[in-house]
């Protein structure tokens, strides 16, 4: 009896080693348990990026408002969350409607046809949906960082509901469906690997939009406003660092060579952003700081976001070293432009995205553009490719600046969208929800 029960573990075992790289799904379909087990990997790595965003920008601002520009991070992981669920996955990733404006599929609606349903890569859908959600969560996080510090909370929310199904969701389509047009412009489409114009360039823009349409803070820029907290800014980027590896590696759906070379990228780019900032603020200003520091990392992962799996990890160093440059002096500009991008969504985000998605054609490896020639039957240059991302940025900019705009015009007119002046001189904590960041501190 004893010698039966060891034989049948040793063969229980054999069976789950053969069985461990792939399981059969109800339908048929394979599913690579490798594969699902690096995307679920991904997916939580994404996620951990809204509380990273959180912090990051609830250390730069003062501390009357350090919880309510965290808020700002959380409370799109409930709003953005269940609109994916209801009806973005499908507005972003089902078939063509109204001439391709969006998506839509209703097997996707609140996602009641893909219980079973296993992707092409092994994957199931369930996975991929909920991947691609976490972008939707953090992308139109992103732009409170350009008016924190004077927007109403209930005119915050209105607004980035409207903005994920009217800028957004139209956006991931194009660029991300297998019919979106962008996806399907030239040899090999306008390529943003995981999230240059989708998601950097659309939130900075409408960042940008807003800081604009609302005005700058009270006293600005004549009252300087020094960050509360930059322990916790710190500590931000850190878990941004880190979940940006599943943004940009995460979006090869695959464990593989593909994988890695994003991953690498990914890398590359960061450090390089962090080290040319700091040089830059050095000759500069005669000082590298640890804000400093921390921008260059945000401005090389931005940049790389597009290019992470396109590059080598020469053309991911010069990426994030050419976004530190153009990112620092854009921010420049801002001081003298006199405009009001609190925490910089548009200078880093925008410009950041901007500077990623037209400079990676540059370093794009052979492989790349030989398979692009094959497709197009001849030949496909350099040039060719630049006149597509090109159109690509030019038409997310012009979209989301003109759909932001028209959202905001109809928040304001509503519900409204910018805090009263009794609002913000009390903080946004106390005013909207009654609380304080830090307990033991009188707001300032």
């Amino acid at each position: 009896m004893k010698g039966l029960v060891k034989r049948s573990a040793i063969a229980s075992a054999v069976l789950l080693f053969f069985a461990a790289g792939s399981v059969i799904a109800s339908d048929g379909t394979p599913i690579d348990t490798g594969v699902t087990a690096w995307m679920l990997t991904s997916t939580a790595l994404v996620l951990l990026m809204v509380p990273g965003l959180a912090m990051f920008y609830g250390g730069l601002v003062r501390t009357k408002n350090v919880l309510g520009t965290m808020m700002h991070s959380f409370v799109a992981m409930g709003i953005m969350a269940v609109l994916w669920v209801a009806v973005g996955y499908s507005m972003s990733f089902g078939s063509n409607v109204l001439g391709g404006w969006f998506g839509w599929n209703k097997d996707y609606f609140f996602l009641r046809g893909i219980d079973e349903n296993i992707t092409s890569a092994g994957v199931p859908e369930y996975v991929f949906s909920m991947f691609q959600g976490k972008f939707a969560i953090i992308t139109p996080a992103l732009i409170a960082g350009a008016f924190a510090e004077r927007v109403s909370f209930k005119g915050y929310v209105v607004f980035i509901a409207l903005w994920g199904l009217f800028v957004y969701n139209p956006l991931c389509h194009w660029v991300w469906a297998s019919d979106g047009f962008l996806f399907n412009m030239g040899a090999m489409g306008a390529i943003d690997f995981a999230g240059g114009t989708v998601v950097h360039i659309a939130s900075g823009v409408s960042g940008l939009v807003a800081a604009i349409y609302l005005g700058s803070r009270r006293g600005h820029p004549k009252i300087v406003v020094a960050p509360s907290n930059l322990v916790l800014t710190m500590v931000g980027i850190g878990l941004l660092w880190v979940g940006w590896f599943g943004f940009n590696a995460g979006s090869s759906v695959s464990s593989g060579l593909l994988t890695a070379q994003a991953l690498t990228a990914t890398q590359a780019a960061a450090a390089a952003g962090a080290m040319t900032w700091i040089i830059v603020e050095a000759i500069h200003q005669g000082k590298s700081t640890a804000l400093g520091f921390a921008s260059g990392i945000l401005a090389g992962l931005v940049a790389v976001t597009p290019a992470a799996g396109v590059v080598q990890p020469v053309g991911a160093l010069a990426l994030g070293g050419a976004a530190a440059i153009i990112c620092y002096g854009a921010i420049i500009l801002k001081g003298k432009l006199k405009y009001d991008d609190s925490l910089d969504a548009f200078g880093i985000h925008g410009v950041g995205g901007i500077v990623g998605s037209l400079l990676l054609v540059f370093f794009i490896r052979d492989s790349w553009m030989t398979s692009a020639a094959e497709a197009a039957g001849g030949t496909w240059s350099m040039l060719q490719q630049f006149g597509v991302q090109a159109a690509a940025v030019g038409i997310a900019i012009a979209y989301a600046a003109t759909i932001t705009m028209v959202i905001i015009i109809i928040v304001n007119k509503t519900v409204g969208f910018r805090a009263s002046t009794e609002a913000e001189m009390q903080g946004l904590d106390h005013s909207y929800h009654g609380e304080q960041g830090y307990g033991m501190l009188n707001p300032r």
